[in-house]
């Protein structure tokens, strides 16, 4: 990463102050965590939600790419790694659920959007369903949560699997749930 990659976010960032997008504390923070980037993965979530992002930085997507990609399943730029890795994540589950996605957040915050955003996604995904079958399992007694217990259960067998394909494809997968707990 160079100073003139630093220097595009910091311009997007003075246009969105200047339009009214961030107000001068915000303003003020982003650019402090510009200036004080080592890789381009840090860069790229300072003008994310701003519509702009500087052209040509390592790590940067043309903007609303991550939006509009995510949304239709489209295909994300990343590296073959970084595909492997986040089909990993998604594939750990069966083997270590909610470690193997927790341990990729942790270690993907400065490496990957990619990963990271997959990761989130994965341990997402693995909360959801820890709290649904430990919620159905509470209330064994009544009918609706056994359903919600059995789809769940499907629910973990096959996603990850289909997770772990659109990963290595790399497709910026979201699993079809109601609610997340962490969000980006």
């Amino acid at each position: 990463m160079t100073h003139a990659d630093r220097d595009a976010v910091a311009e997007v960032l003075r246009e969105a102050y200047s339009q009214g997008q961030l107000d001068e504390d915000e303003f003020e923070e982003r650019l402090d965590l510009a200036m004080k980037a080592k890789v381009g993965a840090e860069l790229e979530p300072l003008t994310r939600d701003l519509g702009v992002e500087p052209q040509g930085g390592p790590g940067f997507r043309p903007a609303g790419a991550g939006a509009a990609q995510g949304a239709a399943g489209g295909t994300s730029a990343s590296t073959p790694v970084e595909r492997v890795t986040a089909a990993v994540g998604h594939a750990g589950n069966y083997f270590f659920p909610v470690v193997v996605p927790l341990l990729l957040l942790v270690v993907s915050d400065r490496v990957s959007p990619y990963i990271r955003r997959q990761a989130m996604e994965s341990l997402n995904f693995q909360l959801l369903c820890l709290v649904g079958a430990l919620v159905s399992a509470l209330l064994f007694f009544l009918v609706v949560p056994l359903f919600v217990l059995v789809v769940i259960g499907v629910a973990w067998a096959f996603l990850p699997a289909v997770a772990a394909i659109a990963a290595l494809m790399g497709k910026d997968w979201r699993y079809p749930m109601p609610y997340r707990f962490l969000k980006d």
